[in-house]
């Protein structure tokens, strides 16, 4: 299998199955000298878990990280960092009845076209868990951005038609406290409690619920992104729709400007003091494939989680028409518990594109040498 690598120079290459030993990612292209701990990853890890709501699979994993190499003495080393978390809940057997059919929304039946075998085993590769690796990439990410004064933050949008309200607002005015503190993640504590209720009836229904997650990126410079195939929003794209579930990608007003007119939709320039900004901020913080130096937003739409307790038609490996009712442990909604892998790829993508920025003119090549 290729395809699970990512990154330029900052690269990370992730690793594991949901029901096997244990998940990892190994990171090539981190900077030496970064103060790092387990305790830097497990805070972004914790964000993640299963178990830690009423809405999430009741699957216990402590997600506890191990750092295999590529520190020494709380910094790391500019060699490549290996991070481990072992899988200790599985339960095999609650899976094993789906190796002879193909389950509605799940990757089954591709998996199987294209390898002629799958793990049937909660999902193997296609698991939800699979992030684990991305979010430990993710919180060094968020590290070293945070030397640079650049702040990632993701938080949910809504939850099937529950929306907070947003008007056109800076990340210092999201209540992220709220968002980390609810099971929801909404920063919009009025939106959370309708966005419970209607994930109990959907629980209730034997159903399950999709909705938005977005992030925002503060003090990002201009000028980062290249103009044809590297551009920033291309390459987020690609990011975030790499996570499972993620079926649409926009940024700035998104789809809305296709509806819209050039005096509606351009964001005009000024001056503030000596420095260039921009009266809105329609585009999101990219123009041309480039970052323009405001506020960049993105947002990602998930699917409902396609393991839901109804009864479902499908066809089996022989060929059969058959009903089935899936049993297990399984979210009703994942979009509080992808926040995290959306904020995660969001800064690697930007971290990677940063780096790769350090060569784009002669001037700065040669100060960093001189």
């Amino acid at each position: 299998m290729s395809g699970s690598t990512f990154g330029n120079i900052f690269k990370i290459t992730t690793w594991g199955e949901s029901h096997g030993s244990g998940i990892g990612v190994v990171i090539d292209g981190c900077p030496a000298g970064l103060t790092l701990n387990e305790a830097d990853i497990q805070a972004f890890l914790d964000r993640r878990k299963p178990g830690s709501s009423h809405y999430t699979t009741q699957r216990k994993e402590s997600d506890s990280i191990e750092i295999l190499s590529g520190t020494f003495e709380g910094k790391t080393t500019g060699t490549p960092i290996s991070m481990f978390v072992r899988n200790t809940t599985q339960r095999s057997s609650d899976y094993s009845e789906i190796a002879s059919y193909y389950r509605p929304g799940h990757a089954d039946f591709t998996f199987d076209q294209k390898y002629g075998f799958r793990d049937y085993r909660g999902g193997g590769r296609s698991s939800g868990r699979e992030t684990i690796g991305r979010v430990a990439a993710g919180a060094i990410a968020c590290k070293l951005l945070a030397e640079l004064n650049i702040s990632v933050a993701a938080y949910t949008q809504a939850i099937g038609n529950i929306e907070i309200r947003e008007p056109e607002r800076l990340l210092k005015d999201i209540d992220l406290e709220e968002a980390r503190a609810n099971p929801t993640g909404m920063p919009d504590k009025e939106a959370s409690l309708k966005a419970e209720t209607y994930l109990k009836e959907c629980m209730e229904n034997l159903d399950s619920a999709g909705g938005i997650v977005a992030c925002r990126v503060s003090n990002l410079p201009a000028g980062i992104g290249e103009p044809v195939f590297e551009k920033l929003d291309a390459n987020l794209a690609k990011a975030i729709l790499s996570i499972g579930a993620v079926k649409a990608f926009e940024i700035g007003d998104g789809i809305k400007v296709a509806t819209a007119n050039g005096s509606s939709n351009n964001d005009s320039f000024r001056m503030n003091g000596s420095s260039i900004t921009k009266v809105s901020n329609h585009a999101g913080g990219v123009l041309g494939g480039i970052s323009d130096g405001s506020e960049l937003l993105l947002k990602a739409y998930f699917k409902p989680t396609p393991s839901i307790f109804q009864e479902q038609e499908t066809v089996n490996k022989n060929g059969e028409n058959i009903k089935i009712q899936i049993k297990g442990r399984h979210d009703p909604i994942i979009v509080p518990r992808a926040v995290v892998v959306v904020e995660s790829m969001t800064a690697i993508t930007i971290l990677d594109l940063l780096l790769q920025n350090m060569t784009a003119r002669v001037d700065k090549i040669k100060k960093f040498y001189s």
